[in-house]
Formats: structure tokens, sequence, C-alpha cells
């Protein structure tokens, strides 16, 4: 298993939600990741976020415990702590919404117990924080949802996703997330996953993937290029807009100038020991 990263300062990192925002749109990365604008969250995030905590707490019970009773309880106590934790959500979802929004939840680990059978293995580590250095000043940060090892060695690599499977035009972009984790793992432990596994709780399809070696240090090369091209407009400020059909879901239509808005003021690159707090986030 690998050791757990200590706390302390942070110097900026590449993860793989910030690659895809910087390659969606370099303007929207900036905002993200460098001002940190607050967006709206959804009740589809929260409920995400549910799912993923009840999961993560069923493998820290014993395997004959990991039923879909346990898991129910788990999904409701998930709640009850996100709320504390974020007394807004109650807004965002309204004691009479409440009852459907659980039944919901429910109803992905339901589908969660058809996939899989929880009961029958041990996971290595669930929310395991990886942290590398792909080069001398390219580091990669994320979270895994879950990693398993066979008996006999072999490393899966598995992420839940409570929405519906891609179509086979968007399984590349379904993937990147899943290649940036077994590029990790490869530099952490010199092994290549020999599963990476997408599982839609949604409709209880799943995308699995068996990665090669030297596709993962091509994968490598193409992380260090986004990065360069990250760190070169950081140093700038020049993060430029780029128009697709993802615009219509962003929260920053406002300050965009492809809609009419106007770019504020560069706040600098969030590198230096004072600024760590914006440092860890360009890792979230």
């Amino acid at each position: 298993m690998v050791d757990p990263v200590p706390e302390g300062p942070r110097r900026p990192a590449l993860s793989p939600s910030r690659a895809a925002d910087f390659k969606q749109c370099p303007l929207l990365y900036r905002y993200r990741a460098i001002d940190r604008f607050p967006e709206t969250s959804t009740t589809a995030q929260v409920k995400g976020t549910v799912v993923h905590s009840a999961l993560e707490n069923l493998f820290d019970m014993p395997a004959h415990l990991r039923t879909p009773d346990t898991a129910d309880v788990l999904v409701d106590a998930a709640w009850d702590t996100l709320c504390e934790k974020e007394p807004a959500l109650r807004a965002l979802v309204p004691d009479t919404d409440v009852p459907a929004f659980l039944a919901e939840a429910h109803r992905l680990l339901t589908t969660y117990y058809t996939m899989e059978d929880p009961t029958a293995f041990e996971a290595e580590s669930c929310e395991l924080r990886i942290e590398v250095d792909l080069a001398d000043d390219v580091a990669l940060r994320g979270f895994v949802d879950r990693i398993d090892v066979a008996p006999t060695g072999e490393v899966r690599v598995v992420d839940y996703k409570t929405g519906r499977s891609p179509s086979e035009l968007f399984e590349a972009r379904a993937l990147f997330q899943m290649k940036f984790y077994a590029l990790a793992i490869l530099r952490l432990r010199g092994v290549v996953p020999h599963r990476l596994q997408l599982m839609y709780l949604a409709d209880g399809q799943q995308l699995r993937y068996t990665p090669d070696r030297d596709e993962l240090e091509r994968f490598a090369g193409t992380l260090t290029a986004i990065w360069r091209a990250i760190t070169d407009a950081g140093a700038t400020g020049d993060f430029r807009p780029k128009k697709s059909r993802m615009c219509q879901w962003c929260d920053h239509k406002a300050r965009c100038p492809e809609f009419g808005g106007e770019i504020p003021e560069y706040p600098g690159w969030p590198g230096r020991p004072a600024e760590d707090s914006a440092a860890d986030y360009l890792a979230s």
C-alpha cells in the first residue's frame, strides 16, 4: 500500500479534473484553479458525494457486514454528515425533496450490488490520495476511489460514476482520468494496473480497459505538455476561452468574453508559500 502523503505546504500540481478543465477551456481552468470563483452546486453533485462516501465507508466494514441494508444506512448517514459540514445544502435540497433525493441515492447503491459483491473481496484502499513527480517540475496529485489487488498481484483501479455510461464517442474522455491514475501507480509502484474500471451506477454499465506500459509512457508526455502549457499561461495570465457545447453548463459566462463578459484582472500564479491554499486547489 502507498504510504499517506504528509500534510504540509504543497506546490502546484496537476489533477485529472484540472487537466480536463484546461483541455476544455484554459479560461475555465484559471477561474476554477487560480481565481477560485464559487460555482453553484447541483443536486447531482451532492448525490455523487453522498454515494461515494457511502461506498468508501462500506469497505471500512468487515466483509460480512457489507450488505445492501448496511449500504442504505450508510447513505442516510452520509447525507446527515454532509449537511452538518455544509448547512447550505439544506437549501439546495429542501426537506420536502429529501425523501426523493435519498431514494435516488439508494437506487444507485442497489444498482451497484448488481455489478459486484463487496462481501467477496477486500479493497486495498478507498479514496486514496496519490502524489508523484512525473518530471522535475511536473507533479501529479489526485484521489482514487478504490484500488484492489488480487492474490496473484494484479492491480485494479476502480472509479464510481453516478451518471450514465458514455457513448463510444466520449469513452476516451472518460478514460483520461483512469489513465492518469494508472500512470501515477506505475510511477509509485513500478506496476502497470491490470484493469481500469469505471462503474456507472445510473445504468449498471461498466467500462473496462487494460493499459500497457508504452501507452502510459506516451500519456506521461501528454500530461507533461498540458502542464507546460498551463505554467506558460500562468506566467503571463493568458488563459484564453475556448467555446464549445460544454459552455451551456458553465457558471462563468458573465466573466467570459465569448458571452459578452469581461475577464477580471489576473491575480497571479499561486506558487508562493503564502498562497498554499490556492496551490492545493490546483490539484483538486
